[in-house]
Formats: structure tokens, C-alpha cells, sequence
């Protein structure tokens, strides 16, 4: 499949998928509730274990549950095919099977994925010790791999803290070194600020950015063009404006556990059999050099009305990042008696200075790019957004510092 039949132009007509039902699971499908349940597996060494028994079989293999960013968590079932076809693609897209680095929860999708990455490559994982990331136990856990070739899952947070090592003390260089020797490090879970995108390439790491969800199996659009095997196709009432995101192939999931109507909301199939999931996200398509790319916007229910305006939180907190001085930053809205919601923003500055004096330009700058009604009527500053265990911004959280 060439580059271009990856992305689905016009109209397509595929009809919701059923709802996988418990009692259709076979007994040795792996329930991943929770890290208690990857406990009493053994841990991650017992779920790879795991992994490697139902990963010979067809059929739903496991259950895992959505980060819950933006509401209810859901239990979405993933089959074999869904996981190797994944797994297959990303290793045929980054540089072939290696050895991979665990740093991430591995009752989430993207620490699962890491252990049937190693499971399919037949290659033992490195699993970072301790009960949260820190740089000194991401460079001891490097240092353990072997293999020549060498991966690892990063959310944005995580590489941050470790780009922030790697600067701040320029003389020790364990950390530059550390992110050098991978093959690829794969950055999803969240938005990236373009900054922290090239502060990592400058330093010679090699940085893929990855999009996508549970109910794809984990990433499956790699630097914005879709992996082997998986197609994007764009839902517009009006071209000129971003569209709902479908992303389509063997990645996909087979539903939602017992939840009719969220797998008929969001998991379908069309004529040729291909699975399809209608995220909540939007979209368009973009050229960068000769090839089309995705362009991931907003998500499709983060538009804000302030004041009878429509803004787009995702709009607001691009222009925020691209600013040098933010190293990251999380728009939401807040119920507000006089403008119905009132925007506010959660800033972190890449170094202490005059806040006031940056909350002034921000403003100006969001302003000039998306209009007055975009401009946050709040502010505050942190050293760090508040997260959730899937290493997305924990937006309830970031709400309560403006209460």
C-alpha cells in the first residue's frame, strides 16, 4: 500500500460494530483493570509471560482501559491481530525487531505494547525499577540493554525531565548518551511542544512522534503518516475547516466490553471488512515535502464558547507552545456567570523570569492568531502540568488550581 491510498479521500458508508460481551472472552484473555491486576500477574515480567501464551492464539487477547482525560474510562478489548499487526508495523516502520525499554504502566496500552513488541521480537525487556520515572533509573535501566537495537515508549513529561538533565549539566553527559543509543524513541500519550521536539533532535536523539489510542492498539500514525497497514480518513462537512479523525485497519479494536453504545458511537466496519474508529479528535492533512502527513488539531470537544464565540482550547494552547519561553502548556474552560465559560491557561516556563510580562505577550500573541475571545482570562504557573499515570494532563486536576 503506497503512502497516498493511506489516507481516505471522500465519502465511506461503514456500519457500527457489535459489542464484545464478557462471556464471549476466552478464559485466558488478560483483564488489565489497573496495575493491581498486572500485580497479581507477577508484575511486568508476569504479564509478558502472559502475553506470550495468548499471543498464539486468535481472538480477543486483552482488556485494557482508556487513560479516562476526559471522562469514564472504558474497557477496550484487543485481539491478537490487533496487537501484532500493530507491533509488526511499528517494527517494520522504526528499523526492524529490538530490545526495549519499559518506563511507562504497564496496564496502559503503550507499556503493553512494549512487552508484545519484546514477546514478537523474542527479546527480553529492560523494566525500569521504582514506583515513578526518574532520570537517574532511566539511565541505570539503558544501561542494561544488549541488543544493537534499542527502543523505548516516552510520554512528553518524561523526555522533558530527561532533555532538562541532559542541558542543565552539560559536563555529565550520561543522560545525552543514554538518549543517543536508541534506535527510536517513540513520544505519545500527549501533545509535544515543537521546542522540546527540537531540543531532543538537537541533541541527537532520535525522536518518532506517535498518535493514536488504546482502541488502536497504541500508535499507529508515526510523524504524522499512517503505519503500514493502517489507513486515516477525514470526517468534513466543510474542507476548508479540520475533520474528525477515522483511523482504520487490523490495529483496530473490536469494541468496548459490554458497551453497546460507546462500540456503536466509535468502532465500525465497511464493506471491504476494514475496522474503523471515529475518535474524538481533529484533524486535516498537510505537505511536507512530497508526502501528506496528519496534522492532529483538537480534539473535536474542546471547543470552548465564551461570550457566544467558538474556540478551539487546541488552537489556543499551539500558539502557547510555540512561544521559546513555554516549555508547556493546558487550556480549559471554566463555568463563568457573564461569558458562559471563561478560558483559562496553565503555563510552564521553560525558566523563571517576569510572568507577568510573558502572560502579556501570550495574550497578545493568542490574540493576533485566534482573536480576542481566545484570549485566557486567567493564568497560572507551575513547574510542571499535573498528570495523569498515562502521562496525559490531568484536566481535572488543572481546573482545581483555578478554583
Amino acid at each position: 500500500m503506497s503512502v497516498p491510498e493511506r489516507f481516505s479521500p471522500g465519502t465511506f458508508s461503514p456500519e457500527p460494530a457489535q459489542a464484545p460481551a464478557s462471556t464471549a472472552l476466552p478464559a485466558d484473555t488478560l483483564i488489565l483493570d489497573g496495575p493491581d491486576s498486572v500485580t497479581a500477574l507477577g508484575g511486568p515480567a508476569g504479564l509478558l509471560t502472559a502475553l506470550q501464551r495468548v499471543l498464539d492464539r486468535p481472538g480477543p487477547a486483552v482488556v485494557v482501559a482508556t487513560s479516562g482525560s476526559t471522562g469514564r474510562p472504558k474497557r477496550t478489548v484487543l485481539s491478537t491481530e490487533s496487537l501484532r499487526a500493530s507491533a509488526d508495523a511499528t517494527a517494520e516502520h522504526t528499523g526492524g525487531p529490538g530490545q526495549w525499554l519499559l518506563c511507562l504502566p504497564s496496564h496502559y496500552v503503550a507499556g503493553v505494547q512494549v512487552l508484545v513488541r519484546s514477546a514478537l521480537a523474542d527479546t527480553e525487556p529492560v523494566i525500569m525499577t521504582g514506583d515513578h520515572f526518574t532520570v537517574e533509573r532511566f539511565v541505570a535501566a539503558g544501561s542494561q540493554l544488549t541488543h544493537p537495537t534499542r527502543y523505548v515508549s516516552l510520554v512528553p513529561t518524561q523526555l522533558q525531565r530527561l532533555m532538562s538533565a541532559a542541558t542543565e549539566n552539560a559536563t555529565d553527559q550520561a543522560v545525552a548518551q543514554a538518549l543517543r543509543s536508541f534506535t527510536a524513541i517513540l513520544l505519545g500519550g500527549s501533545a509535544a511542544s515543537p521546542a522540546l521536539l527540537e531540543q531532543a533532535r538537537e541533541l541527537g536523539a532520535r525522536v518518532v512522534t506517535t498518535y493514536g489510542m488504546s482502541e488502536t492498539a497504541g500508535g499507529c500514525v508515526y510523524d504524522g503518516a499512517p503505519l503500514p497497514g493502517v489507513r486515516v480518513h477525514l470526517e468534513q462537512g466543510d474542507q476548508s475547516e479540520p475533520g474528525r479523525i477515522w483511523l482504520g485497519g487490523d490495529v483496530v479494536t473490536d469494541g468496548y466490553l459490554d458497551d453497546p453504545d460507546q462500540t456503536a458511537r466509535h468502532v465500525f466496519t465497511d464493506g471491504d471488512g476494514t475496522r474503523w474508529y471515529r475518535t474524538d479528535d481533529l484533524g486535516e492533512l498537510a505537505t511536507d515535502g512530497s508526502s501528506k502527513v496528519l496534522r492532529v488539531i483538537s480534539r473535536a470537544d474542546d471547543v470552548i464558547v465564551t461570550g457566544g464565540v467558538k474556540v478551539s482550547a487546541g488552537v489556543v494552547r499551539t500558539v502557547l507552545v510555540k512561544d521559546p519561553r513555554v516549555q508547556d502548556a493546558v487550556v480549559v474552560a471554566l463555568p463563568d456567570e457573564v461569558w458562559g465559560q471563561r478560558i483559562v491557561a496553565l503555563v510552564v516556563p521553560r525558566t523563571a523570569g517576569d510572568g507577568q510580562a510573558l502572560e502579556r505577550e501570550l495574550s497578545t500573541a493568542v490574540r493576533d492568531a485566534a482573536g480576542a475571545a481566545a484570549v485566557p482570562k486567567d493564568w497560572r504557573t507551575r513547574h510542571e502540568i499535573p498528570l495523569l499515570a498515562t502521562g496525559k494532563p490531568d484536566l481535572a486536576a488543572v481546573r482545581s488550581l483555578f478554583a
